[in-house]
């Protein structure tokens, strides 16, 4: 990545961040897993002093528990991170927590949702910075100064095993066992998520996806960054879940895509497909 001190500014006041997110069945599951949600609050809304949040979920278990286990996910992490006034990252650990625990007390008290869990992508932008938790294989990108790079690392018994020089990554791609996840929530009593201790300083022009393994495993990083860079949010939602089904479809797919730009760049009112907020306080990268 380049150096991000040495890339151009831009005026604080004049960041503005925007985006989309769409969550599709596929073409061969029954039902939809996946879960997703943000929230970009307006400049006067009682919660816009939090910033905005954007997360991903793709829930796994029998029958519709893998379904109930990522709506539970998302619900409880907005819940917690805007009723919360401590530090992002204390507030996403403890929003992450909080969907374990949740998860796991309804498993146990509902046989038809034993052994249900979800991975679990959450990016939060305060105060000109973005934070990242994470739990799982759903995956966070940036693009910027035209490089794109995945900011999550997969919770799989693969990706571990790539990282600990065992395996390649090609050899990760075509192993049957490239799904199996080593964290998620709702499988243990206690889970440990990565979170960024610091946040990442916002540049104009950054562009992030949140995604399920349902979209990052058939659409490959080329077309990801072409589509978002050539496209805005809802469009480069729409354009990346058909890629994913016209590439096979075999599971949910779930995407999001956030802009920052410059508030003097502002389309019309009419032209606008998500609310804006101002982004402040521009400071140090994250370690």
């Amino acid at each position: 990545m380049p150096d991000p001190s040495k890339l151009p500014t831009t005026p604080i006041s004049t960041l503005r961040l925007t985006g989309a997110m769409m969550t599709d069945v596929g073409m061969v599951r029954p039902q939809n897993e996946d879960s997703v949600m943000y929230r970009i609050p307006g400049p006067t809304d009682s919660d816009a002093g939090r910033g905005v949040l954007a997360i991903v979920a793709d829930g796994m278990g029998g029958h519709a528990a893998g379904e109930v286990a990522s709506q539970i996910a998302t619900r409880s992490i907005h819940t917690v991170y805007y009723e919360s006034d401590l530090p992002i990252p204390e507030t996403l650990a403890r929003a992450f927590a909080t969907a374990n625990l949740v998860i796991r007390q309804q498993a146990g008290t509902e046989p038809d949702l034993a052994g249900m869990g979800t991975t679990c992508t959450v990016l939060a932008a305060r105060d000109g910075h973005l934070w990242l938790g994470h739990v799982g294989d759903s995956r966070a990108y940036m693009l910027r100064a035209g490089e794109m790079k995945q900011l999550s690392e997969d919770d799989t018994l693969v990706a571990r095993l790539v990282r600990d020089g065992a395996m390649t990554a090609e050899e990760a791609r075509n192993s049957p066992e490239r799904s199996v996840l080593v964290r998620a929530l709702g499988v243990h009593d206690t889970v440990e998520p990565m979170v960024w201790k610091e946040g990442l300083p916002l540049r104009t022009g950054d562009r992030f996806v949140l995604c399920s393994d349902g979209l990052h495993d058939l659409v490959d990083n080329q077309m990801i960054q072409a589509t978002i860079t050539e496209n805005p949010p809802p469009e480069a939602c729409r354009i990346l879940v058909q890629a994913a089904r016209e590439a096979g479809g075999h599971d949910n797919i779930s995407v999001g895509v956030f802009t920052v730009s410059n508030m003097v760049d502002r389309p019309a009112a009419s032209e606008r497909g998500t609310r804006e907020v101002k982004l402040d306080d521009l400071g140090r990268d994250r370690a």
